[in-house]
């Protein structure tokens, strides 16, 4: 498979498939990285279309980074890889990742999007900030006066992030979207990606066993078979 190594701003980038009018932006999440797009662009150009991966700050080839893997940094580099995108591709789809949906959600939702594939989409993001609060036992009062506190879980809880996630509720999403969830989904109740799913009319999928991340050859067969469904689907879909 034909790919390129761009830069997009400071962001490194590779660019998959050969030269077509329609282009994937491929969105990783935590501890991603853009080389991680590599099944997908497989599958993906086989339909004709390219597909665009960046590393968002602190992963891949930035992660000497700091301080910078959070939605006042990534959103406005996410709105330029789609200014660059838009002059280039006169179709433009999504693929992302966990919080690299929730994102592309934020920097994305007034655009003009073909199609959207999330994979572990965190949802809501305030809803899952109250339960990391809760399973750390840290109380809003507490975390309003020390600003930052770590985790025995692996997650600092943010005072500025905890208001962001307020102030940025996910209100529209027009755009058709396939959504593959595990059952064993930690992060995101499923609750939450079924009322999701319902209100913004996503197409939701739920593996038997699947967790966040899709690692196990179960898993990645159980995703590569759900990616081509959802390609064989939006292609009949658009014959219609």
């Amino acid at each position: 498979m034909k790919s390129k190594r761009i830069l997009i701003g400071k962001m490194p980038s590779i660019l998959w498939g050969v030269p077509s009018d329609r282009l994937y932006l491929y969105v990783h999440g935590q501890h991603g990285c853009k080389e991680e797009a590599e099944d997908f662009a497989e599958i993906a150009v086989n339909y004709g279309w390219q597909v665009l991966s960046i590393d968002l700050p602190e992963h891949g080839e930035r992660g000497a980074e700091t301080n910078c893997f959070d939605p006042w940094h990534v959103v406005p580099e996410l709105a330029e890889v789609m200014d660059v995108s838009k002059r280039q591709w006169e179709t433009i789809s999504l693929r992302a990742n966990s919080i690299g949906a929730w994102f592309s959600m934020l920097a994305f939702e007034k655009e003009r999007l073909e199609s959207c594939l999330f994979v572990s989409p965190i949802l809501d993001m305030h809803n899952l900030i109250a339960n990391m609060m809760r399973w750390a036992d840290v109380s809003r009062e507490r975390l309003e006066q020390e600003k930052m506190i770590d985790t025995n879980f692996g997650h600092t809880l943010s005072w500025e992030y905890l208001l962001y996630a307020e102030r940025h509720p996910i209100a529209t999403w027009e755009f058709p979207t396939r959504i593959l969830f595990g059952e064993n989904e930690p992060l995101t109740e499923r609750s939450t990606a079924e009322e999701f799913a319902c209100r913004f009319h996503c197409e939701m999928t739920v593996m038997p066993n699947g967790e966040h991340w899709f690692h196990t050859p179960e898993q990645l067969e159980f995703l590569k078979q759900w990616t081509y469904t959802s390609f064989t689907c939006v292609r009949a879909e658009h014959r219609h």
